[in-house]
């Protein structure tokens, strides 16, 4: 069976950058399934599956606009201290979620000045490009509640 919409797909994968540093792997793991053409995962990951099959293995290089977006300069922004009411330390590397420009996201701190924190509205992989050393190890129809709920369900799955 080929991959394609409304398929359920098993990978395992090595996800590197451009300098070749593995940013994660399932390798040793449970590999990834997901519902293709849900927008599961990254949408150039997405496109260079479609068709495939089981068995397959592949390299492909995603350009950051199809990975996780470039990176904006405005979802880099700094705010007051008190924007963070109740929490008795704020360090860098500490992230939460906040309402960002385009819904509700996850924002990083990535500065700590006095009582000027900066945080990062970008995803931690946007501007970069990505490479997927890809196995399909399974693909199969999805379940009519898989479709209508949006992603695979797995062991221990409840709606």
């Amino acid at each position: 069976m080929q991959v394609a919409d409304n398929t359920a797909v098993s990978i395992h994968y090595t996800l590197t950058n451009d300098d070749g540093d593995v940013i994660d792997s399932s390798i040793g793991g449970a590999a990834l399934v997901y519902l293709q053409g849900a927008g599961n995962i990254i949408s150039g990951l997405e496109k260079a599956l479609h068709g495939k099959t089981a068995g397959e293995k592949l390299n492909v290089r995603i350009d950051a606009e199809d990975a996780y977006g470039e990176f904006m300069e405005e979802r880099v922004q700094v705010i007051p201290r008190a924007m963070f009411e109740g929490i008795d330390t704020v360090e860098v590397g500490m992230q939460f979620h906040a309402d960002v420009s385009d819904g509700p996201g996850v924002v990083t701190v990535i500065g700590v000045e006095g009582d000027d924190i900066t945080i990062d509205g970008n995803h931690p992989l946007a501007g970069m490009a990505l490479t997927f050393d890809v196995e399909i190890v399974d693909v199969r129809p999805a379940t009519k509640d898989e479709m209508a709920h949006g992603h695979v369900h797995g062991e221990g799955c409840h709606h």
